[in-house]
């Protein structure tokens, strides 16, 4: 489990690719984990199956391929990075499981102010579990949701977040991995119970 609050970025230094598999290379500054850790990578729980200096592997199935943007994943693409929680650290974004519920479309992001309105489109079978003041993960950060429409919803992103996180990268129409807010699936479940 995770909080969404981005510890480093990783750069992908080497990819092997199949059809149904990929294993990548990881260079990171991240320190104190090891071989069988969990590290969310851009959103998605990986798990680490090799060290070397500062830099991890881990693989990829054949399912994550299919749920998230990594089928996209290239040398050089940067990662936003997390290791797991421990019990008694502070949760200072929202519980994030590293599960990835589809992919959001980048349809807007401009500078207001100092800050970043972003704009994401996001299947609409997930819309019962996205909510004004809500929190989701967008490529693993967690950010609180401003505005919710039939398709999409809004975000503001603090000069923070945007200078520390692969948010700088984006282009519109880039595919994002998301995850919703586990408590909000929980009560969606919990109220469809009764």
């Amino acid at each position: 489990m995770f909080s969404g609050i981005i510890q480093s970025q990783g750069k992908i230094t080497s990819i092997s690719k199949s059809d149904k598999f990929q294993s990548i290379e990881i260079q990171s500054n991240l320190k104190k984990f090891k071989i069988g850790s969990s590290i969310c990578c851009s959103g998605i729980c990986l798990t680490v199956t090799t060290i070397n200096k500062n830099k991890f592997t881990a693989d990829v199935s054949l399912e994550t391929l299919n749920k998230t943007n990594s089928k996209n994943w290239k040398k050089g693409t940067i990662l936003n990075l997390e290791k797991s929680l421990s019990i008694g650290d502070e949760v200072s974004g929202h519980f994030v499981f590293g599960h990835v519920d589809s992919i959001g479309i980048l349809k807007e992001l401009k500078m207001v102010g100092k800050s970043w309105f972003m704009k994401i489109e996001f299947p609409k079978y997930l819309k019962k579990y996205i909510s004004p003041k809500g929190s989701i993960s967008l490529n693993g950060i967690s950010l609180t949701i401003n505005e919710v429409n039939s398709k999409s919803f809004n975000c503001m992103i603090i000069p923070h977040t945007y200078k520390n996180t692969d948010i700088k990268t984006y282009k519109i129409n880039q595919i994002l991995n998301l995850e919703v807010d586990m408590l909000a699936r929980y009560a969606h479940f919990s109220n469809k119970t009764k």
